[in-house]
């Protein structure tokens, strides 16, 4: 991607339904050029948009994180398998102790209990897991975008702020659930469309899919690998925060430009908090200068992705992201 690719990238991620002509007229670029482009590097599969649910808001499910040993050499084939299970989000390739780093997200307890005591441990060549359950999640993929936009452009792009008193758990009805499953697929469906194939009026469906995104019980998400944005390193930062600093130290680390994800997590790390920048030396200033700077923080682990299997329940080959599948 050149630089101007990246710019247009970077709009669809702060708002990945807005029209062509919205994002022209905050770039400054013709809407013609920026219509091509986009589509081009949608078709090619650099980018999909889709949208992911708010899992613990709307009951779908309880996220973890896994840290996967695997038997020397079945690395690849353990990340295959995990990848082609519905549940798992991300699936990804690690340095450090661990092989393999898995998001999953489990409808219950039981299911939970079951996955990761018998079907996980089932897969030929794992060798042993390490679990943390997500309590709170400060910041989610999809809203994290590229550095190639200034304040302004942000801001003119941003939706509206959510409010403030919004529920901590709202289940979807089915037509919201039939709406979600749409949206997951494409999330650049029109209402037209959504209209089309659930039957229901224009007004219904364009009145239940705002309603959905105001929500934010949907979230959609512009997915693009990072080393197609320049952005080459990738990191995994496990964090032992002292209890009463953790809702600080997770907000002000969510806010952060360089960080795509940032939970709070039980287990023997309390945060874990995902990071991007385009060179070593850029992650060393992240550690040194910003996660340093917080005395409240007695420990941190931290592991490099090498490569992507899965992000957002999208499966990946290579740098390119396929298509959501049922």
């Amino acid at each position: 991607m050149d630089v101007l690719d990246r710019r247009l990238v970077a709009a669809l991620q702060v708002s990945p339904r807005a029209s062509w002509g919205e994002i022209a007229r905050v770039v400054g670029e013709h809407e013609r050029t920026v219509a091509r482009r986009l589509q081009k590097l949608i078709a090619e599969g650099q980018v999909r948009v889709t949208t992911i649910y708010d899992d613990l808001r709307t009951g779908h499910g309880r996220p973890a994180h896994l840290h996967v040993h695997v038997r020397p050499g079945t690395a690849g084939k353990v990340a295959e398998a995990l990848a082609d299970r519905p549940d798992t989000r991300s699936v990804y390739a690690l340095t450090g102790a661990a092989d393999l780093g898995c998001e999953l997200v489990s409808p219950s307890r039981e299911a939970l209990h079951r996955t990761l005591s018998t079907e996980i441990s089932s897969i030929d060549g794992v060798l042993q897991t390490q679990t943390q359950v997500v309590l709170h999640t400060f910041r989610t993929v999809a809203e994290w975008h590229a550095p190639y936009l200034s304040e302004e452009e942000v801001a003119e792009l941003s939706p509206a702020p959510p409010p403030e008193d919004l529920p901590d758990e709202e289940g979807l009805s089915p037509l919201e659930q039939e709406i979600a499953e749409l949206l997951a697929a494409d999330g650049r469906i029109a209402f037209t469309a959504v209209a089309e194939r659930l039957a229901v009026s224009l007004p219904t469906a364009r009145r239940r899919v705002t309603s959905l995104l105001e929500r934010r019980l949907l979230l959609p998400r512009a997915e693009v690998e990072p080393a197609l944005l320049g952005l080459e390193v990738e990191a995994m930062l496990w964090l032992k925060v002292r209890p009463y600093a953790l809702d600080l130290v997770g907000q002000r680390l969510a806010a952060h430009p360089s960080v795509r994800y940032c939970a709070a997590t039980s287990g023997t790390h309390s945060l874990i908090v995902q990071v991007v920048s385009a060179h070593e030396a850029d992650l060393y200033r992240f550690m040194t200068g910003v996660v340093g700077a917080y005395d409240e923080i007695a420990d941190s682990d931290l592991t490099l992705i090498t490569r992507a299997y899965k992000r957002g329940h999208l499966r990946k080959s290579g740098l390119l992201t396929l298509e959501k599948t049922p």
